[in-house]
This record gives C-alpha cells, sequence and structure tokens, in this order.
C-alpha cells in the first residue's frame, strides 16, 4: 500500500518544505503540487522540497502541453530528477479549459494534444527520437539524459483521457469525486491497457480524494468550500454526473469568488451535493471510507487539497491513524 499528499500551489513556499518533512516523517511515499495559473511555479517549489528530503519522491500534478511546451516540459523532468537523486515523477495532463481560457488558450483537441505530449517527452527523456520533432530536438545532459526511467502519470477524469492512461502512461491520477467513483475509473485504465497489449501489474493508479481532517467539523468543512467553490466548475462531466451537479450550478459560485472577489459569498453556495467531493471529519471519521476504497483494490491513496485548516496536523494525523491501519490491513 502507498500513500502520497497532494497540494495546490497555493501556499507560501516555506509551508511547503514543512510539509514535506512532516510528509516523509509520517511515511507518505510520494509530495505532488499542482501548477495551477497565476499561482505559485511547481517545479520551484518542488525544486526546494527536493533539497529539503531524502527519501520522499516528487512530482507535479500537473504540468499542460498547452501552456508548458513539451520540450520544455522534458527538460524541467530531467532536471529535477537529477536535482533530487532519481525521486521525481511527471504528473502531465491536459489542463482545465476553464482555466486556460483566462489567457485566452484554445484547448483544441486535448486527447490528441496529450497524446502526442506523452509520446514526445517520454522519447526525449528516453535518449530516442521524438515524434514529430526535428533531429536536433534532444536533451544535451549526456549519453543517457537521465539516470532512469521517469514516471508519466497521467490526470485524468474523462473516458478517453481514462483508457489514455492505461495505454501510455506509468500511472494515472484520476480525481476520485466521491471516492467510491474509483469503481468507475479503474476499468476504463484496464480497457486502455488491455487494448495496447499491457499489462497492468506495474501501473501505478492513484486513488486521487479530496478531505479535510479536524476535530471540528464546521472548520474542517469551511475549508473544504473554499476548494470546491475555486475548483468545482473545472471539473468533468464525468466527476459532475457521480454528484448530481451540473457545471452550470457552479457559475453563480465562480462569480462570486472571481468576479465579485466575495469568498464568503461562494463558499455558502456551496451545497450539500457539492460537499460530496471530498471526506470531511477527523483521521478516524474518514478511515472505514478508505478501507472500503483498499477492499475495491486500491492500493495507493492520494489525500489532497485542502486537508484541513490546518494541512501540517492533517497530514501527521494521517500518518497516525490511517497509513499504519491500511498497511497493516493489506499485509
Amino acid at each position: 500500500m502507498r500513500f502520497s499528499l497532494r497540494l495546490n500551489n497555493d501556499l507560501p513556499l516555506a509551508d511547503y518544505v514543512a510539509l514535506a518533512r512532516a510528509a516523509e516523517d509520517a511515511g507518505f511515499d510520494q509530495f505532488w503540487v499542482s501548477h495551477d495559473l497565476f499561482l505559485r511555479s511547481s517545479p520551484v517549489i518542488l525544486a526546494a522540497v527536493a533539497q529539503a528530503t531524502r527519501r520522499i519522491e516528487i512530482g507535479t500534478c500537473i504540468l499542460n502541453p498547452y501552456s508548458m511546451h513539451p520540450s520544455e516540459i522534458a527538460m524541467t523532468a530531467a532536471t529535477l530528477d537529477e536535482l533530487s537523486g532519481g525521486r521525481f515523477n511527471l504528473g502531465l495532463g491536459a489542463g482545465a479549459a476553464e482555466f486556460l481560457k483566462w489567457v485566452r488558450i484554445e484547448r483544441d483537441r486535448p486527447l490528441a494534444a496529450t497524446r502526442a505530449a506523452i509520446l514526445q517527452i517520454r522519447a526525449v527523456l528516453d535518449g530516442e527520437r521524438a515524434p514529430d520533432w526535428e533531429p536536433e530536438a534532444y536533451l544535451r545532459f549526456g549519453e543517457r539524459p537521465t539516470a532512469r526511467r521517469i514516471p508519466i502519470y497521467l490526470a485524468a477524469m474523462s473516458p478517453r483521457m481514462l483508457r489514455l492512461a492505461g495505454e501510455l502512461a506509468d500511472g494515472a491520477l484520476p480525481l476520485l469525486f466521491p471516492p467510491e467513483h474509483y469503481t468507475t475509473v479503474a476499468p476504463l485504465i484496464a480497457e486502455g491497457a488491455a487494448a495496447a497489449g499491457r499489462d497492468m501489474d506495474a501501473f501505478d493508479l492513484v486513488a486521487c480524494i479530496w478531505c479535510s481532517i479536524a476535530d471540528n467539523h464546521a472548520d474542517a468543512e469551511r475549508v473544504l468550500r473554499d476548494k470546491i467553490a475555486y475548483y468545482g466548475h473545472a471539473l468533468s462531466p464525468l466527476i459532475w454526473d457521480r454528484l448530481g451537479v451540473r457545471q452550470e450550478d457552479f457559475r453563480p459560485i465562480e462569480h462570486a469568488l472571481m468576479t465579485e472577489r466575495d469568498r464568503d459569498r461562494a463558499r455558502a453556495l456551496v451545497n450539500e451535493r457539492m460537499l460530496r467531493i471530498g471526506i470531511v471529519g477527523t483521521a478516524g471519521d474518514l478511515l472505514p471510507r478508505l478501507q472500503q476504497l483498499a477492499a475495491q483494490g486500491a492500493r495507493h491513496l492520494s489525500f489532497g487539497p485542502p486537508l484541513g485548516p490546518d494541512p501540517r496536523a492533517a497530514v501527521e494525523a494521517i500518518g497516525r491513524t490511517i497509513i499504519p491501519a491500511l498497511r497493516n490491513a493489506i499485509r
């Protein structure tokens, strides 16, 4: 059983170093940071984390081929793997059209663009000729660009992207809203792998959940509402359908937060169906649903934003309560 931590790139830089050290001490295996527009740069954050930790793997969740060219993604991946001593994982995806439109980037043909980016980045990292690029397009890091084969994880929420993950990627970062969505996601990834003749044994399917952990339920729910208000409108139809909501339901929230800049109003507009996106409570409250995920076959659980009103306390609580219980149960 593996465990990882996912953070948005909206915290002060020093917080990531402290949280990564706490996660390493708590027994987490991976530490992922998002790369959402107009927040902090995840490669810079991860560079700081790499130098402050010893064991924990680090990763981007996610870089996309629209706002960052695949050649630059390959450069970033190889450099961070070198800096971390072979601990870097590349989280890649098409990005959210709702956010890319802020800078007037059209997310044209996302499946084709993502497929091309995976093949190009993989080739360059492996020291091979990249499809559709000139012979001069290679990393000048030495005879072999990286000391190891850097894993590529695909962030996927739609059925076609999930199948692509099974076909080409080394792992997947599907967001499970609610956690029981795992039973929808896993077969789609397996379909893609089967079509490509790939063995799923080495594939890392990361069961990504949102959680908010605190002794005070109201405090935990408040910070979850903030995350839903910011990201809810950018999720996929597959997720909205599972929650019984529509994108239009999030538009008043988006307007209140992004246009009016009224966080209190946006938070108040998040309804009970939307709150099912995450799990709220103490670490002990979360355990039964996570045990259910493990029983369904999940072998990598990833805890994501907001974590709680005190993220470090949440990390430590997961380390005390959830990680030992699930690791012992799987043995």
